[in-house]
């Protein structure tokens, strides 16, 4: 999945379609992300004299699709691609070697994200 917690992304179909949000939680299994604002619906709750909770209705966050947002970079939004870059480590003896890392980039400019 190319979406993380913390990103800023735009929604790009569904009844939000045009907003902006920051990721707040990222759902794998279901390939679901839930985002800040976005998708707001009602839950009607109860309440319950042993926790002390008040009842009411609550408006709250519900996860939507990955595939319905994008990433946002600069003015636009951008696919996701991934890079593997040459970088030196240290061994706890001193020593030193070259491995290598995956970085996520943004295939409309190319710059690390």
């Amino acid at each position: 999945m190319n979406i993380k917690k913390g990103d800023t992304v735009k929604v790009i179909a569904g009844k939000d379609k045009g907003a902006q949000g920051k990721v707040i939680s990222v759902l794998r299994e279901e390939e679901r992300v839930i985002v800040e604002g976005v998708n707001l619906v009602k839950r009607h709750t109860k309440s319950v004299q042993q926790t002390n909770t008040t009842g009411g209705i609550i408006t709250r966050e519900a996860p939507i699709h990955v595939s319905n947002v994008m990433l946002v970079e600069g003015d636009g939004v951008t696919r996701v691609g991934f890079r593997r870059d040459e970088v030196t480590k240290r061994r706890p003896d001193g020593s030193t070697y070259t491995a290598t890392r995956s970085v996520r980039v943004s295939r409309k400019t190319g710059k690390e994200i």
